[in-house]
């Protein structure tokens, strides 16, 4: 496995668990017909905070091994775009659709903005074909889709289906890791 495919393994290891200690939290912190005990529950953010922290440097460290003209564009767009995405959806859901901003449009515009930066990155670095490369595309689109409705619908639900609706988003990102690793165990890491 080349050194690439290692550390984007091991960034994409680190945002599971991340995931894992994040939706632990909410599992247990929101249960419907319980006293929310988020608070007493804050030491399960602490492992998701720095598992996240540390899937972005390793994913970072891993992106900065390609070279530049094997990508598909310059990750500086990938930022670009993830800093424009979240402040048109930040305007878009609080004066479109009266949601409050919350940390979570930050976190999974970011995520998103990253997971296209890794796509890119398995692209430049021969792990995907350009059909798989837009097929990654359309999956973390429609993941930041889903974590967009279900974020803009939060604070229109009941009980139960506001307690699913939260943890759908940590769900979906984590098995887009999962998917993102598959190729990279699969095929060895070129």
């Amino acid at each position: 496995m080349s050194p690439f495919a290692a550390r984007i393994l091991i960034g994409n290891a680190f945002f599971v668990v991340c995931c894992v200690f994040y939706l632990a939290w909410w599992l247990v912190s929101f249960r419907p017909g319980q006293p929310v005990i988020a608070q007493k529950m804050l030491w399960l953010l602490i492992p998701a905070a720095a598992a996240g922290l540390a899937g972005v440097t390793v994913i970072i460290w891993a992106m900065a091994s390609v070279p530049g003209d094997k990508r598909l564009f310059a990750n500086v767009w990938v930022l670009v775009g993830g800093i424009v995405a979240y402040i048109v959806l930040m305007v878009v859901t609080k004066w479109l659709f009266g949601r409050p901003v919350t940390s979570e449009l930050m976190l999974f515009t970011g995520w998103a903005a990253l997971a296209f930066a890794v796509v890119n990155a398995m692209y430049g670095a021969g792990l995907f074909s350009r059909r798989a490369l837009v097929v990654w595309f359309v999956v973390i689109t429609l993941v930041l889709v889903a974590c967009l409705v279900c974020y803009v619908l939060y604070y229109r639900l009941g009980d139960v289906p506001k307690y699913i609706d939260g943890a759908v988003p940590l769900v979906l990102t984590a098995l887009v890791m999962v998917g993102l690793s598959i190729p990279l165990l699969w095929r060895g890491g070129a």
